[in-house]
């Protein structure tokens, strides 16, 4: 089975080191590193571990005719564009489990009419993580507020909705938040 783990791990802009302990259970980076390079034959066992740890899709690491893959043409930064010293290539996102899609239809503070913003779902134990992030709120009746997560005080939300001119929400002990973690923006 031919892999690529090597292409992948280097579109994620991950080191062996990375890749060994993010593994569950973690491994060694000269372990990845045989199983990158074909040295020590890759199970499907180490091909999901590998996955887990890179964020991918099993199928994401092993070549075959349906392999989806972006080539790297040029590299951008303060000196311009360059094009790459070796082959690079960036793996489509595919949606985690749990995650969720906002569609903005107007405008709005940094979101343009048309973006897609991918999502996860925290619990209530992890809404300290989203702390001055833009997330998206639960409210009674099938409703929601979207805005940037100011406070978290005894089970109260303090949000504070996104525009000019809108005053601060406070929601009672929602079951979850959205936080955005990907923003999908078409250039057209």
């Amino acid at each position: 089975m031919i892999t690529r783990i090597r292409e992948v791990r280097k579109a994620k802009r991950m080191t062996l080191e990375d890749v060994a302990r993010a593994c569950t259970p973690p491994t060694t980076p000269q372990t990845i590193g045989r199983l990158e390079t074909g040295m020590r034959t890759v199970s499907v066992g180490w091909l999901n571990r590998i996955a887990d740890a890179l964020g991918v899709t099993a199928s994401d690491l092993v070549e075959h005719q349906a392999s989806e893959k972006l080539e790297v043409l040029a590299l951008i930064g303060s000196e311009g564009a360059t094009a790459p010293k070796k082959s690079q290539i960036v793996i489509p996102p595919h949606p985690a489990a749990g995650q969720v899609a906002l569609l903005v239809t107007s405008g709005v503070a940094d979101y343009r009419a048309g973006d897609e913003i991918w999502c996860d779902r925290l619990a209530p134990e992890d809404f300290g993580r989203a702390l001055n992030r833009d997330v998206l709120v639960p409210r009674p009746a099938g409703r929601f507020v979207f805005g940037r997560l100011l406070a978290r005080e005894e089970g109260k939300l303090h949000l504070l909705p996104l525009g000019s001119g809108t005053r601060q929400v406070v929601v009672n002990d929602p079951p979850y938040l959205a936080i955005p973690t990907r923003l999908v923006r078409s250039l057209n």
